[in-house]
């Protein structure tokens, strides 16, 4: 399904940039493209690497647990593809210039990954209709809002029509009309056999093809036997069941039959590849950043526990349990944006 897809939405969103520009306070004029690309530039990254640790700065949208991966870029223009192909003999004159599409303005773009909900925790729903995954998209434009609001106005306040925007919801409805509809989704949480695949039923559309084009292709040789053969001379054995129905009329209707049975299966395809695929258990951020802090502190368990009793180690384990809390997803957990809960900020109590 375009936009939805394992218990995800696949947010891409275009804002057209102002064309021209302004002077900034170092009375300097400055393009509003180019100040958005100063900055993206600034804007930090998660605490991915040492080299990011050290920076101590974390990216804005580590301040919520909606985001799996989430990008801008500005789009100056399409990308020319060079001129379609010709045939040199009857193609037109390869020295008059054709139409290059163009972009009017600059574009921003934002794409991101997030979770179809509407509350932070909630579990992944295998199918939302397209008003749900409004609620939810509009939900996530909200809670970026109330989350990093300052960069979203240095970033935002360059693109056509955002000066109307005053709060959260002013802004929901803004990244709502740049949104366009995506169908490339990019996770994959499944754990092994979870995952569902709508496999096509080919026998049943291989039986509902063949046999009204066999009908159809029997018709067409009795049809040309009769007019040009004469068949009740030369097939007399099929005489007696096809003489009584003209065979042109059983090729006509086979092939209607066989065109209705492609155009059904078309259709069947399109439906199916359209179809979301299961969300996984475990896909929600919330979900995953508990696994990736329950992975670390496990594995300082299993080392530490080398060589205990079996008395010691049931007993470290209650308590591994009862300090890491695996049942409650929401906390103690890894943050957002971090590489590991040794990282600064990196655990939520």
């Amino acid at each position: 399904m375009p936009n939805f897809d394992t218990g995800h939405i696949f947010l891409t969103t275009m804002a057209p940039i102002k064309n021209g520009g302004f002077v900034n306070d170092g009375n300097i004029r400055v393009s509003y493209q180019q100040q958005v690309r100063i900055i993206l530039s600034m804007l930090p990254t998660a605490l991915q690497s040492p080299a990011t640790v050290q920076t101590g700065f974390n990216s804005p949208f580590a301040r919520n647990t909606r985001n799996h991966l989430c990008r801008f870029t500005v789009i100056d223009d399409v990308v020319y593809n060079g001129r379609p192909k010709i045939t040199p003999i009857i193609g037109a004159d390869p020295l008059v210039p054709t139409h290059v599409d163009r972009l009017g303005n600059a574009y921003l773009m934002f794409a991101a990954d997030i979770d179809a909900v509407t509350t932070d925790g909630e579990a992944l729903h295998q199918k939302r209709t397209k008003a749900q995954q409004d609620q939810a998209r509009d939900s996530y434009a909200r809670k970026l809002w109330e989350t990093m609001e300052g960069e979203l106005w240095q970033i935002y306040s360059n693109c056509v029509g955002f000066e109307n925007v005053n709060s959260a919801d002013d802004f929901a409805v803004y990244l709502a009309k740049c949104q366009v509809e995506t169908t490339m989704p990019f996770n994959d949480y499944w754990l092994p056999g979870e995952a569902k695949l709508h496999a096509l039923p080919v026998n049943l559309i291989k039986n509902v093809i063949k046999w009204p084009l066999f009908a159809s292709i029997a018709g067409l040789v009795a049809w040309i036997a009769k007019l040009v053969l004469g068949y009740f001379e030369i097939l007399p054995t099929i005489a007696g069941w096809l003489g009584a129905i003209y065979p042109g009329w059983i090729f006509l209707i086979g092939l209607a039959l066989t065109i209705l049975a492609v155009i059904w299966a078309y259709r069947l395809a399109m439906s199916n590849g359209e179809k979301p695929m299961s969300a996984a258990k475990y896909g929600d951020l919330p979900s995953v950043l508990k696994s990736l802090y329950l992975q670390q502190n496990f594995s300082d368990f299993a080392v530490d526990q080398q060589g205990k009793t079996p008395a010691a180690l049931h007993k470290a384990f209650g308590k591994f349990l009862a300090d890491h809390k695996p049942e409650q997803k929401m906390s103690p957990t890894q943050n957002p944006g971090v590489i590991s809960i040794d990282a600064k900020g990196g655990v939520s109590k």
